[in-house]
C-alpha cells in the first residue's frame, strides 16, 4: 500500500513539474527558453556526475520498500 502511495506522489509531483514547465514556457513574461535550456544541461550535468550514487540510493530504497513489503 505504501509503495503504490510513494508512486502516487511521484506521478503527482511529475505532472505538477510538467505542468509548471509548459506554463514558464509558454509565458512571455516568465523564464526565457534560454534559462530552461540552461537548467535542463544543469541537471543532466548533475545526473551524469552523481550517477552512481543515485542509483545506489535509489537501489537502497527500493530494496528497503521490498523487504518492509511484508511488514503492511
Amino acid at each position: 500500500m505504501k509503495a503504490m502511495s510513494i508512486k502516487w506522489k511521484l506521478v503527482t509531483a511529475w505532472n505538477a513539474l510538467r505542468y509548471r514547465m509548459e506554463e514558464s514556457l509558454n509565458n512571455e513574461e516568465g523564464i526565457g527558453t534560454v534559462e530552461i535550456v540552461l537548467l535542463i544541461l544543469v541537471a543532466v550535468g548533475l545526473v551524469l556526475i552523481f550517477k552512481d550514487k543515485i542509483t545506489e540510493l535509489v537501489n537502497s530504497i527500493f530494496s528497503k520498500i521490498s523487504s518492509q513489503a511484508g511488514k503492511v
